[in-house]
């Protein structure tokens, strides 16, 4: 097998290493066209559709789905006579690697516990199960042969006498409901965030900001006009970033037993793009007037929903920031993206009345902040203590309309 005609893992980003293959849009033989999805590639925090840039076939299936494998390694063959399509420079804005072929003499073995076995998705078991249907003698369509609901439904409606049929189910009363399935970024994020809500060690501090004083500043200048119009979730970024700053132990990871801080003040932003969440990275939040981070976040947002995301919008940054506040919604408790160690859950400004200086019912408005924590990372003393930072900026603002200063003056 010659490099020219493989199909190789793409390097997805600087410090990208391997990838999950996490599944095939194309089989052996198959005739693709430019802009044909071949394969879906699954990293920490992204999936990535990989497509053709230019017509050919499909040669031999070398990796099945579900299999992690290093940059450059060999994932599937171009076939005889056909033009050579790198993936490495397709569409989804990949990095060009060079090619490790892997031999033809070696490629992965399928296990011994898979000989037999009737390889068939669990929504197709289970109707077929309720209708009595052996899969045995239904014929998959999908990746190596694998049967899908859209084989059993078909293998229902025309009932060829190959049919064995097992033991009757007991019928059950219709169900009025609809399915589709889950995108890859949908994919992504259940497993992920599954896997977060498993193994890190979640804690929660919840608090209010007055940020009264905050919504009459913002009204004053989305008043007077500005480059982009201010929202609270602006102040709210750079609110972090400047937290982070004043306390870097907060700015940290945990990473197989050890404690990495990072530098800078990159905050990543909970974004509902048309094809899923995603939470992209805002570089140096901490480090800009609130002007500059507003034109930032409009920025990102942008590329999110026009799915002109890359894997670099998703690296770095020890935090994130979800705001359902535009819902209604009176609290939010998130779970921490993978890859992190802390989110802060952002509500709805509500009315309250507080007592004055002098004991009257004053009117304010407030949000409500739940901070979720790594208890790996921090403990609950520096966990509260970094949710005061946050809302101490939040309930005096002025300071976010001013470029921070980079250094220290000597007192």
């Amino acid at each position: 097998m010659s490099e020219s005609a493989a199909i190789v893992m793409p390097k997805l980003g600087l410090t990208m290493t391997e990838g999950l293959l996490a599944s095939w849009r194309v089989g052996p033989g198959d005739a693709v066209a430019t802009g044909d999805v071949l394969f879906v590639i699954e990293t920490e925090k992204i999936a990535t559709e990989i497509e053709a840039e230019h017509a050919g076939r499909i040669g031999a299936i070398l990796v099945p789905e579900g299999e992690t494998v290093p940059v450059g390694a060999v994932l599937a063959t171009w076939g005889d006579g056909t033009p050579e399509i790198d993936p490495a420079t397709a569409k989804a804005e990949t990095a060009p690697v060079a090619a490790k072929p892997i031999p033809p003499s070696a490629p992965f073995a399928v296990p011994s516990s898979a000989i037999g076995r009737i390889v068939s998705t669990p929504l197709a078991r289970r109707i077929a199960k309720q209708n009595g249907l052996d899969l045995a003698g239904v014929t998959g369509s999908g990746p190596r042969g694998r049967i899908k609901l859209a084989d059993v439904q078909a293998a229902l409606a025309a009932k060829p006498a190959s049919i064995v049929v097992a033991r009757p189910v007991a019928a059950r009363p219709a169900v009025s409901a609809s399915r589709r399935p889950a995108t890859s970024i949908e994919q992504v994020v259940a497993r992920r965030l599954s896997q977060a809500k498993q193994t890190i060690p979640h804690f929660y501090v919840l608090a209010e900001a007055d940020i009264t004083q905050l919504l009459a500043i913002r009204e004053d200048l989305n008043a007077a006009g500005g480059p982009v119009r201010l929202s609270i979730t602006h102040f709210i970024m750079a609110a972090v970033g400047r937290a982070l700053i004043a306390m870097p132990q907060a700015n940290a990871l945990w990473d197989e037993g050890d404690i990495v801080t990072l530098a800078g003040s990159d905050v990543g932003l909970a974004v509902d793009s048309p094809r899923g969440l995603v939470v992209p990275v805002l570089r140096e939040a901490g480090r800009g007037h609130l002007d500059a981070v507003a034109a930032d976040c409009a920025w990102i947002i942008g590329r999110a929903r026009d799915g002109k995301l890359t894997a670099g919008d998703f690296e770095g940054g020890a935090i994130s920031v979800s705001n359902v506040g535009m819902y209604g919604a009176s609290h939010l408790v998130p779970i921490i993206n993978p890859g992190q160690s802390a989110i802060l859950g952002v509500a709805a400004a509500k009315p309250v009345f507080r007592p004055d200086l002098h004991g009257q019912p004053l009117l304010r408005r407030e949000i409500g902040l739940v901070l979720s924590c790594d208890h790996r990372v921090l403990d609950g003393v520096r966990a509260a203590q970094f949710l005061d930072l946050i809302v101490n900026t939040l309930e005096h603002p002025l300071p976010l309309l001013r470029q921070p200063a980079t250094e220290r003056k000597p007192t």
